[in-house]
C-alpha cells in the first residue's frame, strides 16, 4: 500500500539521449512549474502490463519555473519502469506528484565533495550548479563503467572545470574513498548517490577517517546488489502463499499481486516500512537496501521486500507478514 499524494498531469516536451542508456525527459505541467530545491525528486506513475506503479526520479539541474527534468537509465532486466519511461515521446502525458526533497543540500558547509556512480549523478547536477554559483568550495567525483556512460559529464565540466574528476572502471580506474576523504578538512560534507556497494565502501572509509557521521549524506538506488537477479521462491505461511519472484519483479510487487497487503513508501530500500521478518532462507540474502544496519543484514532476520532478493540455485525465502488477525479484530 503505497502512500498517495496529490497528482497532476504532465506533458512530455522533449527527450534527449544523454548516454546510450540514459534518456533525459523534460516534463511540462500546465501553469507555473512547482518550486523545488537541488536533491528533490518526483514520483511518476508508470504503466506496467495491466497495472500502474510508482517510480521516483531525481530532478536534474536547477528550477526554471517552466519544466521539470528527469533522467532515466534503461534497465533491460529491470522491473519495467525504465522501459516504459523510455517509450515516452513528446506529447505523451503522465501523472506526476509534487516534488519532495529527502536529500536537501546544506549550503552552510565550507567544503563539499559530490560523488556520483552512474545514474546517481542526477540529483548532484543541481547541487554542483547551486554551490558553484554561490562561489562555495565544491569538487566532484563521477564514476561509470564506460566512458559513454558518464552522463552529464560535459555539463558538469562546464560548471566545475578541473574540480570534476571522472573514474571509468573499463579503463581500470577506481575511486579511492580513503584518499578522497583524507584531503577533506574537519567539518567537510559529502553528498553521494550511487549503487549500494559504492555506498557501503564510502561509509566504511568515512568512518575510518573519523569524519562526522552526519556529514556523509546519500541516496541510492536499490536495483544493484551483490548477485545478478534470478528467480526465487517466496513462501508466507500465514497466508498460505507460495510464489515465484521473477528477475524483473520485486518481492513487494509479487506479494501484492498475490493479495498480501504490505505497507510501503519509498520503494527504494530507504525507509524500511516494507521490511518483513525472515523465518527461513535457503540461499543467500542479497540485501539491496540502505535501511538495515550492517549487523542486521548479517543476522538475516529482516528483509526489505521492495528491493532485496535471494541468490542461489533453488533459493527459497520464508517470510512472516506484518498482518495479525488479533490486531485486525481489535480494530474492527
Amino acid at each position: 500500500m503505497h502512500r498517495t499524494d496529490s497528482w497532476t498531469t504532465a506533458t512530455v516536451a522533449r527527450c534527449v539521449d544523454r548516454t546510450p542508456t540514459v534518456r533525459e525527459i523534460e516534463l511540462v505541467i500546465e501553469g507555473e512549474a512547482p518550486s523545488w530545491t537541488p536533491g528533490s525528486h518526483i514520483d511518476v506513475r508508470v504503466q506496467l502490463r495491466a497495472r500502474q506503479e510508482t517510480r521516483s526520479y531525481s530532478l536534474v539541474g536547477l528550477p526554471d519555473g517552466r519544466a521539470l527534468r528527469i533522467a532515466v537509465k534503461r534497465l533491460d532486466d529491470g522491473r519495467g519502469g525504465s522501459t516504459y519511461m523510455h517509450s515516452l515521446v513528446p506529447g505523451a502525458r503522465v501523472a506526476v506528484a509534487a516534488p519532495e526533497n529527502h536529500f536537501e543540500l546544506d549550503l552552510a558547509c565550507a567544503q563539499t565533495l559530490l560523488i556520483a556512480g552512474g545514474i546517481g549523478v542526477t540529483p548532484l547536477v543541481g547541487m554542483a550548479h547551486r554551490l558553484a554559483e554561490r562561489g562555495a568550495w565544491v569538487s566532484m567525483c563521477l564514476a561509470a563503467r564506460r566512458d559513454e556512460e558518464l552522463a552529464f559529464a560535459d555539463d558538469l565540466r562546464a560548471i566545475l572545470g578541473d574540480r570534476l574528476r571522472t573514474f571509468v572502471s573499463e579503463r581500470g580506474e577506481r575511486l579511492d574513498f580513503a584518499a578522497e576523504f583524507a584531503h577533506l578538512g574537519a567539518g567537510a560534507q559529502v553528498y553521494l548517490c550511487g549503487p549500494v556497494p559504492m555506498l557501503e565502501a564510502a561509509r566504511a572509509a568515512w568512518s575510518a577517517a573519523e569524519h562526522r557521521p552526519a556529514h556523509l549524506r546519500y541516496e541510492t538506488f536499490g536495483g544493484s546488489g551483490r548477485f545478478a537477479a534470478q528467480p526465487f521462491r517466496v513462501r508466507v505461511p500465514r497466508h498460505a502463499i507460495d510464489i515465484i519472484v521473477a528477475p524483473g519483479c520485486s518481492v513487494l510487487d509479487a506479494l501484492e499481486e498475490a493479495g498480501v497487503a504490505v505497507l510501503s513508501d519509498c520503494r527504494r530500500g530507504e525507509c524500511g516500512l516494507c521490511a518483513l521478518d525472515v523465518l527461513q532462507v535457503d540461499g543467500e540474502l542479497d540485501h539491496r537496501d540502505v535501511f538495515l544496519s550492517a549487523s542486521q543484514k548479517e543476522q538475516g532476520k529482516t528483509f526489505c521486500t521492495c528491493v532485496s532478493r535471494v541468490a542461489g540455485a533453488g533459493a527459497t525465502l520464508v517470510l512472516d507478514s506484518a498482518y495479525r488477525s488479533d490486531t485486525a479484530m481489535m480494530g474492527s
